[in-house]
């Protein structure tokens, strides 16, 4: 049987958000019960790397004091998160999975975590990488590998595979995560959530190393499409950082739009024309394979 906080954080970060500006559930019990079940279940599959869990229980009463009085509250208000290690967070340990960057502490947010705070998320801890996002894998000498929420001993993808657990594990409702070649989607895959790579720009790179390349993104993930799009709304924005910036309707965004599923087409490609391999081909021709896949009105 599950326990009362257990029950509460199986509710979507869309409920949870609702019951905040409801006054049902506060974001002091949201956060209590998320730094329960870290420290009940991290043990076990590793998905969370450094945490701010005294930081947290003070913007916790701030938050709930903000809905007690009926302030404006953002989109993600009171919601505990979770931010990929890769992502400087001020004031909170940024490894980048690295032990060159063991004690590396910055001074400021990145530009995509600025945006999940001013949204009202409270941030509990980092997620866990590979070194530098650098494989399909979530492993390095700093905080050790994570596992699978199905069997730890397994592979949890890579390399947004901290969050993708720490969703899957319901130990956090909220976690972002960023995509090269599959980091938002192949965790998601394996471990049961939902991961989406957008466009390049719509969601604020400020660390982009190679100027205007499209090749990296930030993104959202979550436990479903509803929960994902409430997050991706909180993190797109236009930033003097960002060369590729583009602005959105953050309320479109977040509104789910009735879509008639026999009116969507769909198309994959093998190798994107460029990246031919007669072994991918033939384990994606599989009734159980799956190529990269496009949906269209």
């Amino acid at each position: 049987m599950m326990s009362p906080s257990d029950e509460l954080l199986a509710l979507s970060s869309v409920e949870m958000r609702r019951r905040i500006g409801t006054k049902e559930i506060s974001p002091v019990e949201l956060v209590e019960a998320s730094i329960a079940r870290i420290e009940a279940l991290n043990p076990a599959v590793n998905a969370i790397a450094a945490t701010d869990f005294a930081r947290a229980r003070k913007l916790a009463m701030g938050a709930e004091s903000a809905a007690r009085k009926g302030e404006q509250l953002g989109p993600l208000h009171g919601l505990p998160t979770g931010i990929k290690d890769l992502h400087e967070t001020a004031g909170l340990l940024t490894t980048y999975g690295s032990p060159l960057y063991r004690s590396h502490v910055p001074a400021h947010d990145a530009a995509m975590v600025a945006l999940v705070r001013k949204a009202g998320a409270i941030i509990l801890c980092k997620t866990n990488v590979p070194e530098f996002g650098a494989g399909a894998n979530t492993r390095n000498l700093v905080w050790g590998a994570t596992g699978n929420p199905f069997d730890p001993r397994l592979n949890a993808g890579g390399s947004s595979g901290g969050s993708a657990v720490a969703l899957a594990c319901d130990m956090l409702p909220v976690c972002t995560g960023s995509d090269t070649g599959g980091s938002l989607r192949i965790p998601a895959a394996i471990c049961g959530v939902v991961g989406f790579r957008p466009s390049p720009g719509v969601v604020p790179m400020d660390g982009r190393p190679l100027g205007w390349t499209p090749i990296s993104v930030l993104g959202p993930m979550g436990r479903s499409v509803a929960d994902l799009r409430l997050l991706f709304s909180a993190q797109i924005g236009m930033d003097d950082r960002e060369p590729l910036a583009f602005p959105l309707d953050r309320i479109a965004i977040a509104t789910a739009r009735p879509v008639d599923l026999g009116r969507l087409r769909m198309a994959f490609t093998e190798d994107f024309g460029q990246c031919p391999s007669a072994e991918v081909r033939r384990v994606g021709s599989q009734p159980c394979g799956t190529f990269s896949a496009y949906v269209t009105r």
